[in-house]
């Protein structure tokens, strides 16, 4: 990617790279970290969830979240992370990073079914949680599955810092490919702040949410779940 000169695709027909790709991924992961030192919410593109070790894919390029958990391990010394995913797609990139690495949790709500076609229950190891969801749901059945499932298994695993891969796509106004979701600017903000209290540390990264219209206030509002006095990095 570093030595590209021109566009070209990294994962037809949806990740395409350019000449100023290299160093936009930079920024994004450094903000990730940022966000992950600083309990902030890294507002970047591109997204990262999907971005398997050595590969991109479905938008993603770097996986911004893996990134920013990585470093808080290794020069920060934190044993034990989670990540919370709650974006309508599944972070099948997330889960590959991870997978067999007991001091990360991974926990995912998404839509069943749809791109990339993984996070059925049972896939990966120990400290992963895929927490498919059938089309048409909203608000009440994304708590509920977060209240039931995801909560549980983040409180047994105790983790000293929850990173959250905060995705808007599940938005009643958005417009995406096989995606019915109906979850509304109030329940992304409830469920940041559910997030918000499973750690002693939290910070998130944006993934998902292609609506410009809905966006920002979606953003706004996951801030406002987070933490009154969050700041942003991005």
């Amino acid at each position: 990617m570093e030595e590209l000169r021109e566009p070209g695709w990294f994962d037809y027909p949806n990740t395409i790279a350019s000449e100023t790709s290299w160093e936009a991924c930079l920024l994004a992961a450094g903000c990730a970290i940022d966000a992950a030192e600083k309990g902030a919410f890294a507002v970047v593109r591109p997204p990262g969830h999907h971005a398997p070790p050595h590969g991109a894919m479905g938008f993603c390029l770097v996986n911004n979240v893996a990134v920013a958990a990585r470093h808080m391990q290794v020069v920060h010394g934190v044993d034990r992370i989670a990540i919370v995913d709650f974006d309508v797609h599944h972070g099948n990139g997330t889960q590959d990073v991870f997978d067999g690495d007991d001091s990360v949790l991974y926990a995912s709500l998404h839509q069943r079914g749809v791109y990339p076609g993984t996070g059925e229950e049972g896939e990966g190891g120990a400290t992963t949680l895929n927490v498919p969801l059938a089309a048409g749901c909203g608000d009440r059945e994304w708590l509920q599955a977060f209240e039931e499932v995801v909560e549980p298994a983040v409180a047994s695993f105790r983790p000293e810092l929850v990173l959250v891969s905060a995705g808007f796509d599940a938005h009643e106004d958005e417009d995406i490919y096989l995606v019915d979701m109906h979850v509304t600017e109030d329940g992304f903000r409830e469920l940041a702040r559910r997030c918000a209290v499973l750690a002693p540390r939290v910070g998130a990264v944006l993934e998902g949410g292609y609506n410009l219209d809905t966006l920002p206030r979606l953003v706004a509002a996951a801030l406002d779940g987070f933490n009154a006095d969050a700041t942003t990095a991005g």
